[in-house]
């Protein structure tokens, strides 16, 4: 079975078409052939009338254009496409979804935060087989960060609206980072020593950064783990640099450059809240967790 996943998020609009195969053949159980991301910001702005602007909605619309192209080369069976926080905070969700349906013919899913969280808990889980005590899964995107543990009474999801994209509009900075984040993380260390797995951006980032990749290697990315101590070397180095000087870092997209001090300020935050010494970087995530989800249906 070939299925096409499209990922609608806060700042990247991605695409993954894979094979569904048997776990013996592949570890995650999808043999990918094809992925691309997208720089589109639909988010840009979001956090002050709450609207999408129409530039960012144009911008989406020319990236979702192109998936359909690749798809249709690919000649994907079934085709997932869903949108997370900047859509579902939108006033003008409505309309942004009848545009899209009008312009490609797509179908889109809006994931509220409980489920987005559980899609990118079941990707990593599926694509991670981490060897550690009480994994915690922490999905930090543009416009929001999902935590999902194991707790006393099953799986807990956490959305919170703290993003890459939504906190350099805010410039709330890393001290009210943390406060915003104080209850969940409280609850999750209730559960005791914890592994902490990260997905999104900003952590593949911040292990492309840490292995200075010139060009980036999904397979050196996945399972790669960050100390503490590397993400505060890391995020006091690109405090200390321009805009145009963080865009010539190795390992850094240059699209991503302006939002990525805020990525790392969260990063920083979790594991403060968490009291943990680093976080593994998954490159399985949420597109991986809508993946299974079409080969269950």
């Amino acid at each position: 079975m070939r299925v096409a996943v499209i990922d609608i998020g806060t700042n990247s609009t991605r695409l993954l078409i894979g094979d569904a195969v048997d776990k013996s053949e592949n570890q995650s159980g999808i043999n990918v052939l094809k992925t691309r991301l997208v720089t589109t910001r639909l988010g840009e702005g979001i956090g002050s009338k709450r609207c999408l602007r129409q530039p960012a909605i144009n911008r989406t619309i020319e990236a979702l254009l192109e998936f359909k192209k690749i798809i249709k080369e690919h000649k994907a069976e079934t085709v997932i496409a869903a949108a997370t926080s900047a859509v579902r905070d939108a006033e003008n969700q409505r309309d942004f979804l009848d545009h899209v349906k009008l312009k490609t013919g797509l179908e889109v899913r809006v994931l509220s935060g409980p489920e987005e969280a559980e899609m990118s808990y079941s990707g990593v889980v599926g694509g991670l087989k981490p060897d550690m005590k009480n994994p915690v899964v922490v999905d930090i995107g543009g416009g929001s960060t999902e935590f999902i543990w194991q707790g006393f009474g099953g799986i807990n999801l956490e959305s919170l609206r703290i993003g890459a994209v939504r906190m350099t509009e805010s410039n709330l900075g890393l001290d009210n980072i943390k406060k915003l984040m104080s209850d969940v993380t409280n609850r999750v260390r209730s559960v005791g020593s914890i592994g902490l797995i990260g997905v999104g951006g900003t952590i593949t980032t911040l292990a492309a950064v840490d292995m200075e990749l010139e060009e980036y290697d999904p397979a050196r990315v996945h399972g790669y783990y960050i100390t503490r101590e590397r993400v505060i070397n890391i995020l006091n180095r690109f405090e200390g640099m321009t805009l145009k000087e963080r865009k010539a870092v190795t390992g850094l997209q240059p699209q991503r450059a302006d939002i990525i001090i805020a990525g790392v300020q969260i990063v920083l935050a979790v594991l403060d809240g968490l009291k943990a010494e680093g976080i593994v970087a998954s490159e399985s995530d949420i597109m991986y967790g809508l993946f299974y989800r079409a080969i269950a249906n």
